[in-house]
């Protein structure tokens, strides 16, 4: 039999269909290596089954220097977990050593050799000092998983990093001689007890999962705070600092907030001091707007009447200019 994926509303869920025989086989699609695995019966299909797992030397599109290390598998079964893919090579393809190993998400396209997006989660993160000194991004507030073992979707993949490039090499090499000898390859052979059953206790091992104790959720709720918090003093700081240093060139970087300091609180005290001194200085009539205006007017007249005297005053010089003798 033949495992094919079968979308029914379950990750878990696949039919099983007849499977071909020996001589119609393919033993390579698309430079992979098509590994037939023997799938144990189960209590809900109390029957042997085979499932094909694909597998080559990684070649992304931009490769890094743990690349000549990496295997890339595809159609990794549904239960995969990081035990099944360890235990796979080390005890049944040669016995090559392990570094990780990491899922990915479904294929983007059409095809076999179509890039696949990988699977990420949006976790509230914080950054620490490693032992290197460098910065590391931690998990802040993270709740308890609410599953005790992940599952994949029909046809996923993984990437699986050996510890040297000849451990790699010896994997791919082992995967072509048991596909060409015709190996049993038992998925999940001796594991059973060592990874967490998936069927109805898997579910009521959720279902208790769901339902974390107030204290955890307190600790949880006062990790996110705290570090909440001191992201908000670092910011305050990184502001204050970018405000009051100069740069390379001399100029000092304009943040929001307006400037901070010693200089800065003097004049706003000595502008205090000076507002108040002007609304003491106020009178209460002058509190209406019609109240200005005839105040103005008054200071106009007052003006007017002024001139006017002074006016009256120089003409009456003139006309006793020369007629007044000094005593």
């Amino acid at each position: 039999m033949l495992s094919a994926p079968l979308h029914l509303g379950g990750r878990e869920t696949e039919r099983m269909v007849p499977m071909p025989s020996k001589s119609t086989v393919a033993t390579t699609l698309n430079d992979f290596t098509a590994l037939p695995l023997r799938l144990p019966p189960t209590p809900s299909f109390p029957k042997q089954t085979a499932h094909y797992l694909y597998l080559r030397a990684n070649a992304p599109k931009l490769p890094t220097e743990d690349t000549p290390r990496e295997v890339f598998l595809v159609n990794v079964p549904v239960d995969a977990t990081e035990t099944h893919i360890r235990s796979l090579f080390a005890d049944q393809l040669g016995g090559a050593r392990i570094e990780s190993v990491a899922f990915e998400g479904a294929r983007v396209g059409k095809g076999i050799t179509a890039p696949v997006a990988p699977s990420k989660k949006g976790k509230k993160r914080k950054r620490g000092l490693g032992d290197d000194g460098e910065e590391v991004a931690e998990e802040v507030g993270q709740l308890p998983e609410v599953w005790d073992r992940e599952t994949h979707r029909s046809g996923g993949t993984a990437t699986v990093t050996f510890v040297d490039k000849a451990s790699a090499d010896l994997a791919l090499k082992r995967a072509r001689k048991a596909v060409k000898e015709g190996s049993k390859i038992v998925w999940g052979l001796g594991i059973d007890d060592t990874v967490p059953p998936l069927g109805l206790p898997r579910y009521q091992t959720h279902h208790n999962l769901r339902y974390p104790s107030q204290s955890t959720l307190q600790h949880s709720v006062d990790t996110f705070m705290s570090a909440f918090a001191a992201a908000e003093t670092s910011r305050t700081k990184s502001l204050t600092r970018q405000r009051s240093i100069p740069d390379a060139d001399g100029f000092i970087t304009v943040t929001r907030g307006g400037r901070t300091g010693p200089a800065r609180e003097e004049e706003a005290k000595a502008q205090d001091e000076e507002l108040k001194k002007r609304d003491k200085s106020r009178v209460k009539e002058d509190f209406y707007r019609f109240q200005v205006r005839e105040k103005r007017k008054g200071e106009q007249l007052d003006l007017v009447k002024g001139y006017e005297e002074d006016r009256r005053r120089v003409e009456e010089m003139r006309r006793r200019k020369g007629k007044v003798r000094p005593e």
